[in-house]
């Protein structure tokens, strides 16, 4: 069965939506099983892929227009494509740089196999910079004493260490001099900014415009 999911940004307006559907229904998905959200793409509040998800079954082939109307992150879009491939669950990209990816085929596996290896490196590279980040803190004395204040290179650093999965929240603030109730106060378990990081990140940009 085919399922497709697209999405539109708030202000995007109707007409990327209604271009959306017309390749879906074009390429075979009955207009029932298709879903989709008004939201940006970083937004974790995704009701109608939440539903889509849900819906998909072993054989199912989830079916989108581009690859950014699915993921948050180049990450994100490699953990769900890799979930869809364990669960047997094809996947299709109809236009855009991913149109070449239909993990239903071994083509579309090996080109997906490349993003994942560029997920890999992206994901070395925020850890090298994120321990170097740290290595700077500990040599300029931040560490022991009191606790540091949450600003936009701290958080910077956070959000880096956050969305690597392998990294433990309680270690990484540890490193940063911070509690670990601190961290979660500004940063998602994925490294997506909570509200009051959001603030402080929006101050910082703020001063230096000025």
């Amino acid at each position: 069965m085919l399922i497709g999911y697209m999405r539109v940004s708030k202000g995007d307006g109707s007409q990327l939506l209604d271009l959306q559907m017309d390749a879906l229904i074009q390429a075979g998905v009955a207009p029932e099983r298709i879903y989709q959200d008004q939201a940006s793409g970083r937004h974790d509040d995704r009701p109608g892929l939440k539903e889509c998800l849900k819906a998909l079954r072993e054989g199912d082939v989830l079916v989108i227009w581009k690859l950014d109307r699915l993921g948050r992150s180049l990450r994100h879009l490699i953990n769900l494509v890799d979930g869809f491939i364990k669960q047997k669950i094809g996947f299709k990209v109809l236009a855009g740089q991913g149109a070449q990816i239909d993990v239903t085929t071994p083509n579309g596996k090996m080109i997906f196999g490349i993003f994942a290896t560029l997920a890999e490196f992206e994901r070395e590279l925020i850890s090298e910079r994120t321990k170097a980040g740290l290595a700077s803190a500990r040599a300029r004395g931040r560490k022991g004493g009191r606790r540091r204040k949450m600003d936009a290179p701290t958080i910077k650093m956070a959000m880096a260490a956050m969305a690597d999965q392998k990294n433990q929240a309680h270690e990484i603030a540890k490193r940063l001099g911070i509690t670990t109730t601190s961290l979660y106060s500004y940063v998602n378990g994925d490294g997506s900014l909570k509200e009051a990081g959001k603030k402080v990140m929006d101050a910082a940009n703020s001063n230096d415009r000025e």
